[in-house]
């Protein structure tokens, strides 16, 4: 069982930056792969991020070159660093924990989600 909790979303102007951090409680994190994921409001929520346990990235083609998903297995934390951001990245931010990829039913664990608006 793992237990996620998000914290740093904000209001952040366009263009600027923003860091969601994801703690997580419980046995072997460190051999999940990782995930963020995204819900605007009337929209199905969707892959933004993913880290496998060997390192391996993938990013929506939305936020890459921009967002980047990181990890700290001693600390059993994760991380989304947010750059550039537009008003289209507003959305509660949700990490998540399991097989991983771009797919939200590989995913076992979630956490209670963050809100992040970007004004314009």
């Amino acid at each position: 069982q793992v237990h996620l909790v998000e914290s740093g979303g904000g209001l952040v102007q366009a263009g600027g930056s923003l860091r969601l951090s994801c703690a997580a409680s419980g046995r072997a994190f460190s051999s999940y792969a990782v995930g963020w994921f995204r819900q605007a409001p009337g929209k199905e929520r969707e892959f933004v991020a993913a880290l496998t346990w060997t390192g391996r990235t993938a990013y929506a083609d939305s936020v890459k070159g921009r967002f980047t998903i990181t990890r700290d297995n001693l600390k059993n934390t994760m991380s989304l660093q947010m750059n550039s951001v537009k008003p289209e990245d507003t959305a509660v931010y949700y990490c998540a924990a399991g097989l991983g990829g771009d797919n939200r039913q590989s995913y076992d664990y979630w956490g209670q989600g963050t809100q992040v608006t970007v004004s314009s």
